[in-house]
């Protein structure tokens, strides 16, 4: 069973000696220096766009290449079917538009509340347009779980697109994404699932979650600010974007729209490796099978540290936890007796301990808790790099509040 050496990552990462305790990965990773080097390499480098007949427009498709490969590698995918995008928001709209051209009146979407809400109003958005019903499953508000029986009850014969999360980005529930997209399937339906803040967090495999379209965000895994769907090429082959007329039509191109920015990609073909190489002695084998390794490694290291959390925030009587889903990953969403969120995240953050505040876009959801006309909750989470001293700074800082 391979380990981490978690002050061997930490040391890869520059931003941590700043004396701060970054348990803000929910919202984004800090970048270690073999991303940073990566980046800075490819710009050094001559690089033109793609489709020349020159060596600088050689290297940036072989840098397109590169990470589609590596994002097909750190989720399963296929590389012809990793569409590159500015953002996860972006990309779904783009993917809203793309199929919502075969929905009319009388067709349904199934949308969750447990959801980012970049994985909510793209696909509500696009019913409305075509006149499609919206079909909401709902989300247990005492433990936070999305209860896959529901789905019985709202896919039909009329269902053209289910959208579910495969980890909620507050509560951390994760539902369980296979027996959902198995009813979609089933129904005819594409599946589109948000794996943004999933992937940081759990060996990901696309297939086995049974997603039509996956989407990931590399800046949620120590990459840049890149995103990524990934899909079966055949899939995408059926959809016809908007596009330019001269600009590519082979898949996946036809979804990226305009160039590219290639030293990024770098940067994310560089973020995978180090993914891949967290766990001691993962160095061997195909990148897929040093990523699986290194990710299960993760999981079995963040979630010790999230129950040591957990355990201390639960022992403190003027802390409120939400979500206890049996399956989650290690994000506590609370509030504190007496204090808005703001107030306790700047009592935090004047000990140099930065944690999220607010909604953090899980608009549904907080409005499901009633807790997001108040300011809704503290939000921290962990990743990789973080270690137990900075769960006891954060426990004794919060602490401090119940007095």
């Amino acid at each position: 069973m391979l380990k981490l050496d978690v002050e061997a990552v930490r040391a890869g990462y520059p931003a941590l000696a700043d004396g701060y305790a970054y348990l803000d990965g929910a919202a984004g990773t800090q970048v270690p220096s073999s991303v940073i080097d990566a980046i800075s390499a490819a710009q050094r480098t001559g690089l033109g766009n793609v489709g020349g007949a020159f060596p600088a427009s050689d290297r940036a498709a072989e840098i397109t290449a590169n990470c589609r490969a590596a994002v097909a590698a750190l989720t399963g995918g296929d590389p012809d079917g990793v569409v590159i995008g500015p953002s996860m928001t972006a990309l779904t709209y783009r993917f809203a538009a793309a199929l919502c051209c075969d929905w009319a009146p009388g067709d349904e979407v199934v949308v969750s509340r447990l959801d980012h809400d970049a994985n909510v109003r793209p696909w509500v958005q696009a019913a409305e347009r075509t006149g499609a019903a919206v079909r909401w499953a709902e989300v247990d508000p005492a433990t936070g779980e999305l209860p896959a029986d529901q789905y019985d009850g709202l896919i039909t014969e009329r269902t053209r697109l289910v959208a579910v999360t495969a980890a909620s980005n507050v509560l951390g529930t994760r539902p369980d994404v296979p027996a959902i997209t198995a009813l979609a399937r089933a129904a005819g339906a594409v599946s589109y699932v948000d794996g943004v803040h999933a992937t940081p967090h759990v060996p990901t495999d696309v297939r086995a979650l049974g997603a039509d379209l996956y989407s990931t965000s590399a800046y949620k895994w120590s990459g840049p600010h890149i995103a990524a769907v990934v899909g079966e090429p055949s899939l995408l082959g059926r959809l016809r974007p908007d596009k330019l007329v001269p600009s590519p039509d082979a898949v996946p191109e036809r979804f990226e729209l305009g160039t590219l920015p290639f030293a990024s990609l770098a940067g994310v073909t560089a973020a995978v490796e180090h993914l891949a190489g967290l766990a001691a002695d993962a160095s061997a084998g195909a990148l897929r099978e040093r990523v699986l390794a290194s990710m299960a490694a993760v999981q079995r290291y963040e979630q010790e540290l999230f129950a040591v959390l957990l355990a201390g925030l639960e022992s403190m009587p003027h802390v409120r936890l939400y979500g206890r889903a049996a399956s989650r990953t290690p994000t506590a969403y609370f509030t504190v007796e007496g204090m808005t969120p703001l107030q306790a995240a700047a009592h935090l953050a004047a000990r140099k301990i930065n944690v999220w505040n607010g909604d953090n876009y899980a608009w549904e959801v907080t409005g499901e808790l009633g807790i997001r006309d108040s300011g809704s909750a503290v939000r921290a989470g962990l990743v990789h790099y973080n270690d137990a001293a900075e769960v006891d700074r954060l426990l004794a800082a919060v602490a401090e509040l119940g007095g």
